[in-house]
């Protein structure tokens, strides 16, 4: 008779020995050590190596993990490279070339390992300590972490005049594009937020100001991206003739964060026109078909499932001759700074149909912050104000910088965006540090009689012209009294103009002479010069 013991014990193996033969656990595949290739100039000098393994998990895509402090480290001489157990480095006191620096861990299939090279030029220190960073790479250029939580870890290696490396990572002012998908500290540790990918942006600046950047992304793979909670069109409305194209841009609010995004060409926005056989509508491109009026629909899906809709409307008229001003492209392409107080200069240039084709709009450009209570934002023609100018208020997070223009019949025309950061790595929020600029007020008033003709100009403390532009000779509107904000030491070459105009000297407003002025004689002299170390006013008499 058939043993049923022997039965029942078969049908347990059959069933165990497939559930053993799978794992459901990621296995290391790869070891990428960064930087790839380092270059020191005298021996004592360190840096920071960073392991990146790479997992696979059947059925699912690649993940990288920062294995740093898990990996085994070893130089292939310790002569002229030593390494220690976190993958810190120290050069020796001798010359050495393709010195090999490896990490290792076991994988699926033995020890997988990953390798860098690292060359010492001179035996004693001296390199390019002094030598300015004349280029900055983030490494890795991107990563991705599978859910909110997780970390990798970034490394800024600058580039000298020298041709020398230095790792900076310690040193440079790090910043997110989004906060609200990954933040990164101080030391460039990135930490996932939320489903979606943001751009890392380092900054260092050197001794004589000059400023190099590196950016990388960021992406956090898993996880529920953060929702959108209000939706709005800019401009509210608009006109075209027959042909004519005009952009809309789509502003999303979230509401966790409250921070304010450009999601013009989201792939989670669709764009709809009511009358199409009126105007189109692409990415939020509007192109007028025939004579009529249509409302144009941005609607955005939340992965929730929740939608959040916005209209606008255009107006087509029939086809006329092409708009004076066709366009506006504002830049750069970003900034960001650390701490309340700080500035950003936007430059708007725009594009005609008829010569000069391209002009500078700086200061005849409406300029709009979308998050005031992160950045404020000038317009020019206005006493005491030079367009484009952004300040940093004291809020961390973006700000959506654009700028509008105006035709001769009413229709306005939409900039590009960009985008002013301010993010202290350390800090919650942004706040005014003594370790940053200070900054004072230059007062300037008409201390006569004239208000016909007088005018008087100052620079920027970036050279930008006219920041100060008191008095009806302004081309814009100019005011009998204007400020400008300065760094403190400061020097501002203050200009009397036209000459003839009554001019009769530069005055502190009792009659006594010009406040810090500098000239010899402040009763002819048809400039002021004032290095600030305070807040000070000056007046300008004119008869």
């Amino acid at each position: 008779m058939f043993d049923r013991t022997w039965f029942r014990l078969l049908l347990l193996v059959g069933l165990v020995a497939p559930l053993t033969s799978c794992s459901n656990t990621p296995g290391l595949t790869s070891i990428t050590v960064s930087p790839n290739t380092m270059n020191f100039g005298g021996a004592g000098l360190t840096a920071q190596l960073t392991a990146t393994g790479s997992y696979t998990h059947p059925g699912h895509p690649a993940i990288t993990r920062n294995i740093t402090t898990s990996v085994t480290w070893e130089s292939s001489a310790p002569q002229c490279v030593t390494v220690n157990s976190t993958g810190f480095i120290t050069t020796g006191g001798n010359v050495c070339s393709n010195i090999l620096v490896t990490a290792s861990a076991p994988g699926f299939n033995g020890t997988i390992s990953g390798s860098m090279t690292v060359n010492v030029t001179q035996s004693s220190g001296g390199g390019g300590g002094n030598a300015d960073v004349t280029s900055l790479s983030l490494l890795p250029a991107s990563q991705a972490v599978a859910s909110p939580g997780e970390t990798s870890q970034f490394v800024a290696i600058g580039t000298t005049s020298t041709g020398a490396t230095e790792n900076l990572t310690g040193q440079v002012n790090w910043s997110s594009s989004s906060v609200s998908i990954g933040t990164i500290s101080g030391t460039g540790l990135a930490t996932g937020l939320s489903q979606g990918t943001t751009t890392i942006t380092a900054l260092f600046t050197n001794a004589d100001g000059n400023v190099a950047t590196g950016t990388a992304t960021f992406t956090v793979s898993g996880g529920a991206s953060e929702p959108i909670t209000a939706l709005s069109i800019i401009p509210g409305s608009t006109t075209v003739s027959v042909s004519q194209n005009s952009q809309f841009m789509a502003l999303g609010t979230s509401g966790q964060t409250g921070l304010i995004n450009d999601v013009t060409k989201s792939a989670q926005l669709s764009w709809a026109s009511s009358t199409p056989t009126i105007a189109t509508v692409d990415a939020g491109l509007v192109t007028g078909v025939s004579p009529g009026s249509t409302t144009i629909t941005g609607q955005w899906k939340n992965p929730d499932g929740t939608v959040v809709t916005t209209t606008a409307s255009v107006q087509v008229s029939q086809t006329a001759a092409p708009e004076p001003l066709l366009s506006i492209n504002i830049v750069p392409s970003g900034v960001t700074v650390s701490n309340k107080g700080m500035t950003g200069q936007f430059l708007a240039f725009g594009t005609f149909s008829t010569t000069p084709t391209v002009r500078d709009l700086t200061n005849t450009v409406t300029w709009i912050s979308t998050s005031p209570e992160v950045a404020s934002i000038d317009s020019g023609g206005t006493g005491g104000e030079v367009g484009g100018l952004a300040t940093a208020m004291g809020y961390t997070g973006n700000s959506v910088i654009y700028a509008e223009g105006t035709n001769p019949d009413g229709t306005i025309v939409l900039s590009n965006s960009e985008t002013f950061t301010c993010k202290d790595p350390d800090l919650a929020v942004c706040v005014q540090s003594q370790a940053h600029p200070q900054f004072a007020t230059l007062t300037v008033f008409n201390a006569g009689e004239n208000d016909k003709t007088w005018l008087i100009t100052g620079p920027s403390d970036t050279g930008t012209p006219d920041l100060i532009h008191c008095g009806p000779g302004w081309k814009g509107k100019g005011g009998s009294v204007c400020t400008g904000t300065y760094e403190t030491g400061t020097t501002v070459v203050l200009t009397e103009s036209p000459t003839g105009s009554g001019f009769g000297g530069w005055s502190s407003g009792d009659g006594a002479p010009g406040v810090g002025c500098q000239e010899a004689n402040l009763l002819t002299s048809p400039t002021c010069t004032i290095t600030l170390t305070s807040d000070t006013s000056v007046g300008a008499i004119f008869y």
